[in-house]
């Protein structure tokens, strides 16, 4: 199946892409993480469309969708991502979310637990737990984002030594065991977007807003932790066992604080299973669906997104 991007207007252009799928098929909306895009779903997603109808967002800052006057906080990319449920899917959809982009999902699913049939949490941001070694150039790197003036700082300097190829290529090396992984394709694409986002005003406030936010959130574990316990619906998670950005031990942890949680294990992969194991990836999802997750795929199912500019006054964006 082809993919379709389009724009929607959330307050702003916000880039779609529809991967397409069964129309009674079960609804699956993907959010990508801090610094993600579209683009992080593009190997995923057509293993998943003979089944499943499957849609990807570019929150606020990221991707296509540049903030304009919204925030990119975590918080106000929730309330992106409720608007995108209820104006554009309308109906109860699965959240496949990947790192921030599973916080982000939480937090939908229990301010609006209606929105959402069931969550596939892939290497989500977890508080720290005893016996977790956080990796040294994360917590440097994050300590910069956090210190005022800093951040920009490093963010800039970084863009400066580094080609857009060479930039992909190092958060490939962060995020992935091996990068030789992922589908060359898709690199590519990553490189043409970090391109085109070179144009963009104000990528490292954006950036930079995202990550103090997701960074304020993890600071109350009770508080995370305490949503976590409060999600009623089907739980998948899955985590690469050898993820640098949240270490294993704090999910296994999670998994285990959540018993009615499936808990699934990527071996040898690090943050981005849909990335670096994609075949794998797909294969839990649907087993899960097919499983725990039934009742998910059923409240999910049946429904065919409206175009997006029949749900907006006005002539769409192009995309």
């Amino acid at each position: 199946m082809v993919a379709v991007s389009s724009w929607v207007d959330l307050d702003g252009p916000t880039y779609v892409v529809d991967h397409g799928g069964p129309p009674d098929g079960p609804m699956l909306v993907c959010v990508h993480g801090l610094g993600g895009s579209h683009v992080n779903w593009a190997a995923l997603a057509p293993l998943l469309t003979a089944r499943c109808r499957v849609v990807a967002l570019d929150l606020a800052g990221h991707g296509r969708t540049r903030p304009g006057r919204r925030s990119t906080a975590v918080e106000a990319n929730q309330r992106l991502l409720d608007r995108f449920l209820r104006e554009v899917i309308g109906t109860p959809a699965v959240l496949v979310g990947n790192s921030m982009g599973a916080t982000v999902s939480i937090l939908q699913a229990t301010a609006f637990p209606a929105t959402v049939a069931g969550l596939v949490l892939v290497d989500p941001p977890l508080p720290q737990t005893r016996g977790s070694r956080p990796d040294p150039m994360v917590t440097a790197s994050f300590l910069a984002y956090a210190l005022p003036g800093l951040g920009r700082v490093v963010l800039a300097g970084r863009r400066r030594r580094l080609r857009p190829e060479q930039a992909v290529a190092q958060v490939l090396r962060l995020c992935c065991v091996d990068p030789s992984r992922v589908p060359a394709d898709l690199v590519e694409a990553s490189v043409e977007l970090a391109r085109e986002r070179a144009g963009y005003p104000g990528v490292d406030a954006a950036f930079l807003g995202a990550a103090r936010s997701l960074m304020r959130l993890l600071a109350r574990p009770g508080s995370y932790h305490a949503r976590m316990r409060a999600l009623d619906g089907p739980v998948l998670l899955l985590h690469g066992d050898r993820d640098r950005l949240v270490p294993f031990a704090s999910a296994r942890q999670a998994a285990l604080d959540n018993p009615g949680w499936r808990f699934e294990v990527a071996h040898d992969v690090g943050h981005v299973p849909q990335l670096e194991a994609p075949s794998w990836t797909a294969d839990m999802i649907l087993d899960w669906l097919a499983a725990e997750g039934a009742p998910a795929a059923a409240a999910s199912a049946g429904h065919r997104p409206t175009p997006p500019a029949a749900r907006h006054k006005g002539a769409p964006w192009t995309g």
